[in-house]
């Protein structure tokens, strides 16, 4: 049996306690979307519902108003998932295109190109509104959903390629030596040899892209379309609005429910995450 001893204890005891001070914020968000608005008002924030009640949920996912509009945060969501899910798709599959030439199919200016995208990649998101404008303006697609997607594709690129590069790097070279010996082509060796080898790493860069995706609030602010922005933008808008009555309650259920995609994800596939990371996302 494994002995535990007092700094063992201790440590333990350090840890709960963090994970307590982390945790209270959501136990607190959580119990008073289940409050009525009166209780939230009058009651302690740690206590729990006298009488649970889902009808905040309710309004906000269906009735709570965003600017005039009062269809909840309902449309707002659909609209992130149109502009998230074809995003996510081609910035993973560019990635790990680049990825798999940058390290496979090395050229001179190979670490030079690799270099200029991860720069660009931390350059602040503000200096990029003014060329994003005219070139969106420009493209005619300014203020609308494909604008967005185009944007958040360029923009998860370097990441996304920063991350299969460092995998394709770690395996072995003979394998595409061995295609090519047998015939295969650039292509084919990408699709039914390079590819079938990545879904660890692809799980990590569709959590890392969608997460950046879905949590964006300036992108989304700026170029959103008109009563289909993204649910960030959406939910600031629910919670700035006040027609007479300030509804915490439904604020917070709204804000709960934007964060459940998140929450889900990382729930569901944190441990092909962890995987990812470990056979090779961040070795260089």
């Amino acid at each position: 049996m494994r002995r535990y001893t007092y700094r063992t204890a201790l440590l333990y005891g350090a840890l709960f306690v963090c994970a307590l001070y982390f945790l209270s914020p959501l136990y607190v968000m959580l119990v008073a979307s289940f409050k009525t608005l009166s209780e939230v008002r009058g009651s302690s924030i740690i206590s729990l519902p006298e009488v649970w009640t889902i009808k905040p949920w309710i309004k906000a996912w269906s009735e709570a108003c965003s600017g005039l509009e009062c269809d909840g945060i309902r449309p707002y969501f659909i609209a992130t998932f149109e502009i998230a899910i074809p995003a996510v798709a081609f910035s993973v599959l560019l990635g790990a295109l680049n990825g798999y030439v940058m390290a496979k199919w090395r050229s001179r200016s190979a670490d030079l190109i690799f270099t200029l995208l991860l720069v660009g990649s931390f350059v602040p998101l503000q200096l990029y509104l003014i060329p994003l404008a005219i070139t969106l303006r420009e493209l005619n697609i300014y203020g609308t959903t494909t604008g967005l997607i185009l944007i958040h594709t360029v923009y998860g690129i370097p990441l996304t390629t920063m991350l299969f590069r460092n995998f394709y790097v770690s395996l072995p070279d003979e394998l595409v030596r061995a295609a090519i010996m047998d015939g295969a082509g650039f292509f084919k060796i990408f699709f039914s040899v390079i590819l079938p080898l990545s879904p660890a790493i692809a799980i990590v860069a569709v959590i890392l892209v969608f997460s950046g995706i879905y949590n964006d609030f300036l992108f989304a602010l700026t170029f959103g379309e008109t009563g289909k922005r993204p649910i960030m933008a959406a939910v600031q808008n629910i919670v700035a609005s006040s027609y007479g009555i300030k509804e915490y309650n439904v604020n917070i259920a709204a804000v709960m429910i934007s964060a459940l995609p998140t929450l889900l994800l990382f729930l569901l596939a944190g441990r092909f995450f962890v995987r990812g990371l470990t056979q090779g996302a961040l070795k260089g």
